[in-house]
């Protein structure tokens, strides 16, 4: 198992950037497919971004795409998430996703370890 720590959530005005970050520890972490997920109050827990284990092939939710990048780091045991031109509507916690093996899935079942969260405020 690792444990997944996030960071790099704030606030931040309409048109910004942020980079999230998220530290697992662990020796097994190049082994994980990891994802970024979010979820606003009053709402389910939605996809963002995924990433194979070896950072080859990510994937992302349409609301995202263009505008999120996702990459990891197998020798910081870390994944990113760097978000330009933030909306308002991306308000959420977000959290950071690992599952043993091969990834692609976009529903939080599949995934077994996760972070904390870590929020994110977009002001308009």
């Amino acid at each position: 198992q690792v444990q997944l720590v996030e960071s790099g959530g704030g606030l931040v005005q309409a048109g910004g950037s942020l980079r999230l970050s998220c530290v697992a520890s662990g020796r097994t972490f190049s082994s994980y497919s990891m994802a970024w997920f979010r979820q606003s109050p009053g709402k389910e827990r939605e996809f963002v971004s995924g990433l194979s284990r070896s950072g080859g092939g990510t994937s992302y939710a349409d609301s995202v795409k263009g505008r999120f990048t996702i990459s990891r780091d197998n020798a910081k045991n870390t994944v990113y998430l760097q978000m330009n031109s933030l909306k308002p509507e991306d308000t959420a916690v977000y959290y950071c996703a690992g599952r043993l093996g091969f990834g692609g899935y976009r529903e939080t079942r599949f995934y077994d370890q996760w972070g904390q969260g870590t929020q994110v405020t977009v002001s308009s």
